[in-house]
């Protein structure tokens, strides 16, 4: 019973390879001559990010025998994508305005905020990573000249972490 309430298709080791594309999105990022191009980077890294992710899931899912489409996993990804959704309108609504330097807290508290309550119907430790990235979300807000540093902690550092934790606790 406790297994049909919680999604357990999280991926650790998927979820530690989208950091890996987190760190190396801040390093390339902080090299741009502009911040268009900043913000291409980044772009790019969440799309590859997300493909690694999904594709994590459904490998997970399938190795575990589990259903992806069962009222759970539709709360886990509800949870997640409507902040992530929120997120993208919120960003072009700030390159609009030429914004940039707002954009890393934007990112880290919303991205935090679905992997909080998309943890909600997950295990414990996917919770506590939802509450750290909107943490490096709160800091980036308070010193935005450091954004890219705290998307490289957040995306890169805590991202690869959380996911080492998840795949050697709970089954790759």
């Amino acid at each position: 019973m406790a297994r049909t309430a919680t999604f357990t298709a999280v991926p650790g080791t998927g979820g530690a390879l989208m950091g890996v594309v987190g760190l190396a999105a801040a390093l390339i990022a902080v090299r741009q001559p502009s911040p268009d191009r900043w913000l291409l980077v980044w772009l790019a890294a969440a799309a590859l990010a997300a493909i690694v992710g999904v594709t994590a899931i459904v490998l997970k899912a399938r190795r575990a025998a589990l259903a992806l489409d069962g009222r759970t996993a539709r709360h886990f990804a509800t949870g997640l994508i409507a902040p992530l959704g929120a997120g993208a309108a919120i960003t072009y609504a700030l390159w609009s305005a030429g914004l940039y330097s707002v954009m890393p807290g934007v990112w880290l508290l919303l991205y935090g905020t679905g992997v909080l309550i998309g943890g909600m119907f997950a295990v414990r430790v996917v919770r506590v990573t939802g509450l750290l990235f909107m943490a490096f979300g709160f800091a980036a807000v308070l010193m935005p000249q450091y954004g890219n540093v705290w998307l490289g902690a957040g995306f890169g550092a805590l991202q690869t972490i959380g996911g080492i934790f998840i795949a050697r606790r709970h089954g790759g």
